[in-house]
C-alpha cells in the first residue's frame, strides 16, 4: 500500500476534523470528509467492475465529486485519464478508442452524443453532475464509507494525460504513483506549505497544474484549498482575502494587474503567488512586484514530468527565469541533434533524469524510445540555458526555434523586447516562410490599454536591443493572441493564419 500515493496522503493525515475544501457556495468539507468520499467512490467503482489497471476517463466540469473520484481511483488503483471538457465528442472517441478505459464518466447533458460516436466500444458510461444527481453520483451515496486502499507499486500507473497533440495525434503520458507523490512532496517542502495555507484553486483540474501541482500538494502538506469553477475577477478578488496561497496561468495575473482594486494592501496578507503552464514576460513579473511589493514564483513543468525547476521561496525570484532544478532532479543542456552536455551559458536543449520523469507514451514504444537519449535522459524539446548562478531560462520550443539567414532566433528573446516596449501588451513571435531568409522573424502583437502600435515605431525601437536579425520583418497586430485552455498561445494557429504573409 505505501506506494499508492493515497496512501501517503492518508498517512499525513493529523486531524481528519480540519477543513480540506471550500465551495465558492460556502461549503466546507473536512479532511475526514475526503476520506468517506473517496471511499464511497472506490467502492462504487468496484461495483461497476473497474478492476486495478483499468483507465477511467472523465469528461465532467470542475465538480467537488470530481475531486472524490480522482482520490477513488488512486485507491482503488485504477488510471484516471481527464479529459478536458471542450474536447469534442469526435475528440472523446479517439481517447476512448486509444486507451480503452473500463469507464467513462461524463455529464448527463454529453450521454447520448458520447454513447452514439463511441459505438461498439465497451466503456461503460455513467454521469457526474454539478447538481450532485448523477447516476454515479447516486450510485456512490449508497455505498460504505470505509474501503482499504489497493497495494500498489511505485510504479504503477496512477494517470494518464494526453498531450496537446499540436503535432500527430495526442500522446497519453504515463504518470505512475511515484511520479506524483515524489514532485508534490517535493513541492510542498520548497514552497513551505503548511497546515495554516489555504490556496485559491481557480485552474482546471483536467491539467497537471491544477490536477497534480495545486491538489497534491495541498494534501500532502495538510493544508486547504478555496476551490473555484474557474478564474472568475469578481469571484477571485472576493476569495482572495481568505487565501495565503494563489498558484495560476499568466492570464490570471495580468487579468488581477487590470483590477485597480488589486494593489499592495489587497495582497499584503498572502504568502505565495506561483505561475506557471504558460510563460510569465519579465514586465508581467515587474509589473506585479511594483504593484504588490509580491514577487511571482515561476516554475517550469510539463505534462510528462511534473515539476522540473523553481524559482526560491526564499531567494531571487528572478523575471525570465523559471529557478533551480527541484530536489532530486537533474537537468541539463544539451546539444540537440548528438545529445552531448553544452558548457554553462550554451543554448540548447533541456534535458532531465529524476524519480518525476513518466514511463512512457501509452501504447507508443517507438515515440517513447525517441524522447529519451541511450543514457535514459529524457529529451523535453524545450530550448534553454543555465546562467552561472544556476538558474534556467527557457529560450522556446526546439519546434519554434526561427533560423533566419541562417541565424539562430529565439522567440522569447524577441518577445521580451516586444513586451518591454509602452504600446504593447503580449506578443508572439514566429517563423514564416520567406523566400530570401527561408524563414522571416514575425511578431504578433496586442495593443496595451488602448495604444496605438505603430509597426515602424516599435522596429525602431527594437534597435536598441537586439541585433538586427532578431527584429522582426512584421509586426501585425491583433486584438488578442489564440490560447488554449491553460493559457498558453497557440503558435501553431499564428503559423497556419499568417503561413503565406510573405508570399503574397
Amino acid at each position: 500500500m505505501k506506494g499508492n500515493l493515497f496512501a501517503t496522503i492518508a498517512d499525513r493525515i493529523t486531524d481528519a476534523s480540519r477543513p480540506f475544501l471550500f465551495t465558492q457556495g460556502g461549503a466546507v468539507f473536512s479532511y475526514g470528509d475526503m476520506l468517506d468520499a473517496s471511499a464511497r467512490y472506490a467502492n462504487a467503482l468496484a461495483s461497476l467492475g473497474v478492476k486495478a489497471g483499468d483507465r477511467v476517463a472523465v469528461q465532467t466540469e470542475k465538480h467537488v465529486d470530481s475531486v472524490w473520484l480522482y482520490l477513488a481511483c488512486l485507491r482503488k488503483g485504477a488510471v484516471y485519464l481527464p479529459l478536458n471538457p471542450a474536447y469534442t465528442p469526435a475528440e472523446v472517441a479517439y481517447f476512448v478508442s486509444d486507451a480503452e478505459p473500463a469507464l467513462l464518466v461524463c455529464e448527463s447533458r454529453s450521454v447520448d452524443t458520447l454513447r452514439a460516436i463511441i459505438g461498439g466500444s465497451s466503456s461503460r458510461i455513467e454521469t457526474l453532475d454539478g447538481a450532485g444527481d448523477g447516476s454515479l453520483q447516486t450510485l456512490a451515496k449508497t455505498m460504505p464509507s470505509q474501503f482499504e486502499t489497493v497495494d500498489a507499486g511505485a510504479d504503477d500507473l496512477a494517470a494518464i494525460l494526453y498531450t496537446s497533440g499540436t503535432t500527430g495525434r495526442s500522446k497519453g503520458a504515463m504518470i505512475t504513483h511515484e511520479n506524483l507523490r515524489s514532485n508534490a512532496l517535493a513541492l510542498a517542502d520548497i514552497w513551505q506549505f503548511t497546515a495554516g495555507d489555504v490556496l485559491l484553486h481557480a485552474l482546471p483540474i483536467f491539467h497537471t497544474h491544477g490536477l497534480f501541482v495545486a491538489m497534491n500538494t495541498v494534501m500532502l502538506s495538510g493544508s486547504s484549498m478555496i476551490f473555484m469553477p474557474r478564474f472568475d475577477l469578481e469571484a477571485v478578488m472576493a476569495a482572495l482575502p481568505a487565501a495565503t496561497t494563489m498558484m495560476g496561468v499568466p492570464t490570471f495575473y495580468t487579468r488581477l494587474l487590470s483590477d485597480a482594486r488589486f494593489d499592495r494592501d489587497a495582497a499584503s496578507h498572502m504568502r505565495l503567488f506561483v505561475s506557471g503552464s504558460a510563460p510569465l514576460s519579465a514586465e508581467t513579473h515587474r509589473a506585479f512586484t511594483a504593484r504588490t511589493g509580491h514577487a511571482i514564483l515561476e516554475r517550469y513543468g510539463m505534462t510528462e514530468t511534473n515539476m522540473i525547476t523553481s524559482n526560491p521561496h526564499d531567494g531571487e525570484r528572478r523575471p525570465g527565469a523559471v529557478g533551480f532544478p527541484l530536489p532530486g532532479v537533474s537537468v541539463r543542456i544539451a546539444d540537440p541533434e548528438t545529445g552531448k552536455a553544452l558548457p554553462e551559458g550554451g543554448i540548447g536543449v533541456i534535458e532531465l533524469k529524476g524519480p518525476n520523469v513518466f514511463k512512457g507514451y501509452w501504447r507508443m514504444p517507438e515515440k517513447t524510445a525517441q524522447e529519451f537519449r541511450a543514457d535514459g535522459w529524457f529529451i523535453t524539446g524545450d530550448l534553454g540555458y543555465i546562467d552561472p548562478d544556476g538558474y534556467v531560462t527557457i529560450s522556446g520550443r526546439a519546434k519554434d526555434l526561427i533560423i533566419s539567414g541562417g541565424f539562430n532566433v529565439y522567440p522569447a528573446e524577441v518577445e521580451n523586447a516586444l513586451d518591454a516596449l509602452p504600446m504593447i501588451g503580449e506578443s508572439a513571435v514566429i517563423g514564416l516562410p520567406h523566400a530570401d531568409f527561408g524563414e522571416a522573424v514575425t511578431a504578433v502583437v496586442t495593443a496595451r490599454g488602448g495604444s496605438e502600435v505603430d509597426e515602424s515605431a516599435v522596429r525602431a525601437q527594437l534597435e536598441s536591443a537586439l541585433a538586427k536579425f532578431k527584429i522582426p520583418k512584421r509586426v501585425l497586430v491583433k486584438d488578442s493572441l489564440p490560447r488554449n485552455a491553460m493559457g498558453k498561445v497557440q503558435k501553431n494557429a499564428l503559423r497556419e493564419e499568417y503561413a503565406k504573409l510573405y508570399s503574397i
